[in-house]
């Protein structure tokens, strides 16, 4: 009989190429965020100066073509009130479902369709509000930030209650009981043991949330539409990076897909900077 600090030579080899297995396995899915970043970099540091994030688009297509600053502005505002209205609503229905409705019919059905939005595609959101919102005039006749900013929510909702349910289910249930015997009402466990275990899985899970409508096009294009100056009233309508990099892209002007490209690299860098903020303060406030 084998020892069990030891390893006979045929699974120290089957070790070894398991090894090699995952590292090529690795190595094959980094290459596609290496290619990305790569050409992110190359292309769009070039386009990178003061004026492209001082000036706003111009529509010229000879030149001064202005920058983007109105349509950075107009993400970072969008994007803004959109996580204001999803993750409160995902992380109360998240909530309800595991400390309340747990395998109940109702939380069952909850589950069912938060399972099919997850699935629909952006556009089907864009036209979700361009035909209730837009089209009906309510609100306002005209296309506005606001009414993307609902898309992009809609599209943000299912991400957020998924992962925060998955992070949820996570907290140990001997937390929930220790708290529970002391005499302490369920809504204050909740706020008081597991929101702050969790919160650090919940941030992460909001954050994909908030990449993933950062970066969408096609419901923007139905709601808030385009506009080249900057605009801080979500009532208007209101330029978005996305959209400014589809109409760029699509131009034969040189400089406009130059401009596109660092549109591009300033949008992921925005993503990537939300990010760590958003670790750091949930760090934070965790250790505090």
């Amino acid at each position: 009989m084998t020892a069990l600090g030891q390893l006979t030579p045929r699974r120290r080899i089957t070790d070894r190429v398991m090894r090699i297995v995952l590292a090529i396995g690795t190595a094959i899915a980094l290459i596609p965020l290496i290619a990305v970043i790569y050409y992110l970099l190359s292309k769009g540091l070039g386009a990178w100066s003061i004026d492209l994030f001082t000036k706003d688009p111009t529509g010229n297509f000879l030149g001064d073509q202005g920058g983007i600053k109105s349509a950075l502005l107009g993400t970072i505002e969008m994007v803004a009130l959109a996580s204001a209205i999803a993750i409160p609503f995902g992380w109360g229905v998240a909530l309800y479902l595991v400390e309340y409705g747990r395998k109940g019919r109702f939380a069952s059905t909850v589950r069912y369709f938060v399972d099919v939005m997850t699935g629909v595609p952006s556009i089907v959101f864009g036209l979700f509000v361009y035909a209730t919102l837009v089209l009906s005039g309510w609100g306002g006749s005209s296309f506005s930030g606001w009414k993307g900013s609902v898309a992009l929510a809609l599209l943000m909702l299912p991400v957020v209650t998924r992962s925060a349910e998955v992070v949820l289910l996570l907290v140990p249930d001997a937390l929930r009981e220790a708290a529970l015997a002391l005499g302490t009402p369920r809504w204050r466990v909740t706020l008081r043991v597991v929101l702050p275990t969790a919160l650090p899985g919940l941030v992460t899970g909001s954050l994909l949330a908030v990449a993933r409508a950062a970066g969408e096009t096609a419901p923007l294009l139905f709601t808030a539409a385009a506009v080249n100056g900057t605009t801080f009233n979500l009532g208007e309508r209101m330029n978005s990076l996305p959209v400014q990099i589809y109409n760029d892209v699509q131009s034969p002007s040189d400089a406009l897909v130059q401009r596109a490209w660092g549109s591009a690299l300033a949008l992921v860098t925005l993503i990537l900077l939300t990010t760590l903020v958003a670790r750091l303060a949930s760090r934070r406030s965790r250790l505090s």
